[in-house]
């Protein structure tokens, strides 16, 4: 019988921070490490709580997370928080996630300001509600010039979207005569993403043990070392976080382009 790897942590004994630190070479950081934030919805449940509590529930693993991704250095963390498939939940639910992200960034703006955390956005932002698109755009301008580490937000996106997106720009341009189809390659083509001028994930982070991308970051994921975990978003912390970089340590990478 074929045995089938399940990318899981199924630790028992969880271990502590300091044991786990020591088994984390600085040398050999992740660049960029991006999260599908997942979970939220079942963690609340579990518990008889609406849907809402769990995603406020998320946003305190948001902080605990970005907080030891700034103490290890991490200088891109890239975070799933709302996708162009997440318009057809329930509105109130909807409702209740725009405004947990304007909250959201009114309070932690200064704060990740001062510690020269740039905040940027990939997605359809043009087509978030006024408040939300507001704040986001103060937080972005606020922050442009931080260099410390960048938060990219996704919100509003959809991976198939953005490389239909790329190629529209790309045929306006052929069609404006800026350009031809024998000088389209792949480092091009990345130049139209959203993600221009960030580097490609080197580890996406899967809580809540789905086993699937969910339109995340296609095109960018081409060689990302996945970690899954059936840890739920709202328990996920930094002990979670360092397992993940042990294991992606632990990989040989000989497909890197």
């Amino acid at each position: 019988m074929t045995r089938r790897f399940w990318p899981f942590s199924q630790q028992k004994n969880t271990p502590s921070e300091q044991e786990l630190i020591k088994q984390i070479d600085p040398q050999r950081m992740p660049k960029h490490i991006a999260i599908i934030m997942d979970g939220n919805g079942r963690w609340a449940n579990r518990r008889g709580l609406p849907r809402a509590a769990g995603h406020r529930a998320g946003v305190e693993s948001l902080r605990r997370v970005l907080e030891a991704c700034e103490d290890l250095r991490i200088p891109v963390l890239t975070v799933y928080a709302f996708s162009t498939e997440n318009w057809k939940r329930p509105a109130d639910e909807v409702n209740a996630l725009m405004d947990l992200l304007v909250e959201y960034l009114q309070r932690e703006l200064n704060d990740l300001h001062q510690k020269g955390v740039r905040i940027s956005t990939i997605g359809l932002i043009s087509e978030l509600p006024e408040a939300p698109r507001r704040e986001l755009e103060k937080a972005i301008q606020k922050t442009a010039k931080n260099d410390k580490m960048i938060l990219n937000v996704a919100l509003n996106y959809g991976g198939r979207l953005e490389i239909v997106e790329a190629v529209k720009r790309i045929a306006e341009e052929i069609s404006q005569g800026r350009m031809t189809t024998a000088e389209i390659n792949e480092k091009l083509f990345g130049q139209y993403l959203y993600t221009a001028g960030i580097p490609d994930p080197d580890l996406l982070i899967r809580p809540s043990g789905e086993l699937r991308l969910s339109n995340f970051l296609l095109w960018q994921s081409a060689y990302t070392e996945i970690w899954v975990t059936p840890t739920l978003w709202p328990d996920f912390g930094r002990i979670e976080l360092m397992q993940a970089i042990i294991d992606f340590q632990k990989r040989d990478r000989r497909l890197v382009a």
